[in-house]
């Protein structure tokens, strides 16, 4: 298990090294205000005019004179190759959610990377900003306030079930699963409202749902998964 080196009893922002912005970044501090840098995202953070609190990874894509502008203590190498810098960081912060500016777009290997650590720490609620669109990790039960005709899409990392309202398209009784069967570019007819029997689904809504959302996935239990079994 990961030492927690980050603690907050607010969403956290967690910056990485993707196509992102200092708009986006300020977007997001504006209600997580505790910023981590994972790796070079460390270079966004110092753009945007915002000092991390933490930068966490292993330090191999930071520009020597980025990282001598951050204090020794804040600094914290995690040398292993297993896992990626976003889910050396995610695993070391103590926060109700985690808002991930800047892993997406960009390289393509790195976005699917990133799902992936999403469902490998499903215990740990986290959503990451794109340039229209927001990813996250369906949790047991949520409700997404859609107008008709928003786009709700749902992709599945692992075989899952799971049930809706307010969807044209409903998704009670369909078996997903990668190769098999998905359901990007569903229509919403009102509020949506999903519930999982797994985690292993990723939800891709509009951009402008980051608030509502986070506010429920903000709350203790009740949009959490367990830790996964390894």
């Amino acid at each position: 298990m990961s030492h927690k080196i980050v603690h907050s009893t607010d969403p956290v922002t967690l910056v990485g090294g993707g196509q992102a912005t200092s708009a986006d970044l300020q977007e997001i501090v504006g209600f997580a205000p505790q910023c981590v840098a994972a790796d070079g995202g460390v270079a966004l953070a110092l753009a945007a005019g915002i000092d991390p609190v933490a930068v966490i990874g292993d330090f191999d894509s930071i520009p020597q004179d980025i990282l001598a502008r951050i204090p020794a203590e804040r600094q914290h190498r995690v040398a292993e190759q297993a896992t990626t810098d976003f889910e050396k960081a995610l695993t070391r912060i103590d926060a109700p959610l985690v808002i991930g500016v800047g892993f997406t777009g960009g390289r393509v290997d790195h976005q699917l990377a990133a799902f992936h650590s999403l469902l490998a720490q499903a215990q740990q609620p986290c959503i990451l900003l794109a340039d229209h669109e927001i990813v996250l990790l369906a949790p047991p039960r949520i409700t997404i306030p859609c107008v008709v005709g928003d786009v709700v899409s749902l992709f599945p990392l692992v075989q899952t079930q799971g049930a809706s309202t307010g969807l044209e398209w409903p998704i009670d009784g369909l078996d997903f699963a990668a190769g098999t069967f998905v359901g990007t570019s569903n229509r919403a007819t009102g509020p949506v409202t999903l519930r999982m029997e797994r985690a292993g689904m990723l939800l891709i809504v509009s951009r402008r749902f980051i608030r509502p959302l986070a506010a429920q996935l903000t709350l203790s239990g009740r949009a959490q998964w367990p830790a996964r079994a390894v």
